[in-house]
Formats: C-alpha cells, sequence, structure tokens
C-alpha cells in the first residue's frame, strides 16, 4: 500500500463488504466505526463523525466510507489532512457501483432497496413493520406500509456476496410478503469502495476536501447558477 498516512472512518451498515476489500487489497489501514442506528437523526450521525476527525492525528487523509446520508457530511470540519468520500446518497449507491446504476434499476420499476448491513441494524424498515404490527394489529399495520410504500412495486436485495448470503435472501422473502412488494435480487459490487481505498479520487466519483475546510453543499452539488 502506499505510503501516505490514511485512516478510514466508516458506517457499521457497509461492514462486511468494506472488510472484504481490505483483505483482497491486504490493506491496514486503521478504521473507526460508525453505528448504523445514528442514520436515524442526521444531527447526531454528524456529530458523530465530527468527533471521530476530531480525534484523528499524524494522517494525510482521512476516507469517509458512506454516502451523504441525508447531507450528514454537510459542516464537517476537516483538520490538518485531506477527506475524501464518495458522491453517493447513501450505501446503496455504493453497494450497485454508481448513482447511474442506482437511477437505471428504479426507472424500471419503483424500487425500494435492502441490503444484509441495513437488515442487521437495529431499526429497518421490517422491525418498524413489526413493531406496528404488534402495537396496532396487522390489519391496520398493512394498511400504514401500503400508504408508505405506495409508489414501491419490488423490493431490491441488493446482494453482494457476504457471509450467510443465501440466509439473507431467504428472509427478504419473507420481507417482501409483508410488505407486499415484489422480491427481487440484484447483484450488488464492492467497485466503489475498493476505489474509496485505492484511488484515484476522479471529481466525478469522489469529493476531496483540502485540510482546514468545511464540506459545503457547492462541494457535493457544485455552484448553483444564479
Amino acid at each position: 500500500m502506499s505510503n501516505i498516512r490514511t485512516v478510514v472512518v466508516a458506517c457499521r451498515t457497509i461492514k462486511e463488504e468494506l472488510e472484504r476489500v481490505i483483505n483482497e487489497i491486504h490493506c491496514d489501514y486503521p478504521i473507526l466505526w460508525i453505528e448504523s442506528g445514528l442514520h436515524l437523526n442526521t444531527g447526531e450521525l454528524r456529530e458523530c463523525i465530527q468527533k471521530k476527525l476530531d480525534s484523528i492525528s499524524n494522517v494525510d487523509q482521512v476516507l469517509l466510507a458512506f454516502g451523504y446520508c441525508g447531507n450528514a457530511v454537510i459542516g464537517l470540519k476537516s483538520l490538518d489532512y485531506k477527506v475524501i468520500f464518495p458522491r453517493a446518497d447513501d450505501c446503496i449507491t455504493l453497494l450497485l457501483g454508481s448513482s447511474e446504476r442506482r437511477k437505471n434499476i428504479s426507472k424500471e420499476k419503483e424500487t425500494y432497496f435492502l441490503t444484509k448491513g441495513w437488515l442487521n441494524s437495529e431499526r429497518n424498515i421490517w422491525a418498524e413493520y413489526k413493531d406496528t404490527v404488534k402495537r396496532f394489529g396487522k390489519a391496520k399495520a398493512d394498511k400504514v406500509y401500503k400508504i408508505m410504500l405506495g409508489n414501491y412495486e419490488r423490493l431490491g436485495v441488493i446482494e453482494t456476496e457476504t457471509d450467510e448470503s443465501e440466509d439473507f435472501i431467504k428472509i427478504t422473502h419473507q420481507i417482501a410478503a409483508d410488505l407486499k412488494l415484489t422480491q427481487e435480487v440484484i447483484p450488488g459490487t464492492i467497485s466503489y469502495i475498493k476505489k474509496l481505498l485505492t484511488g484515484p479520487w476522479n471529481n466525478d466519483e469522489f469529493v476531496v476536501i483540502n485540510p482546514y475546510e468545511t464540506v459545503s453543499m457547492e462541494h457535493i452539488y457544485g455552484r448553483s447558477e444564479v
């Protein structure tokens, strides 16, 4: 690996995929993990990421292994190192390989995407559905989720060939049935994550924040036309 000193700050949602890349490329970067449940509150997620960044020293760059996550990255401040992260809305885009592929899949049929990492997190759509059933009964829960998922036609199960993939696919059959969606397995990829760890970081796929800069809307979405 490069002599450039690097630390990775990563979401546990993509833990298995990230560790697979690390093993493939024989990477020894230290990893600081962000808990998946923090995505439920953008402010708390941003605060947690900033604390991780503030704790890092004696490095040249920090790689953020997650997407914008509801613009949680906006306002993050780098110290005396570069910060690099994907131009991706969230981990779904990361595991599909590009924003373009995600758009094309959703154009075919409105898709609610699900990954093994999200299913393993404390709060996921199936956990919330079952909680609603427990509290209000199945009939009312089905009505609520029919409204919530009204525009969706299928459950897009992203398969990245992680451990226990077969069990994950079996469980999503039941999830799709409960949510009245058609289950479809969509091949995922670890290529985007691999690019993040190895570079080069082209402007189309990555955002590079210089030392002592603050992440702004402009970094992510470009200058707005006046």
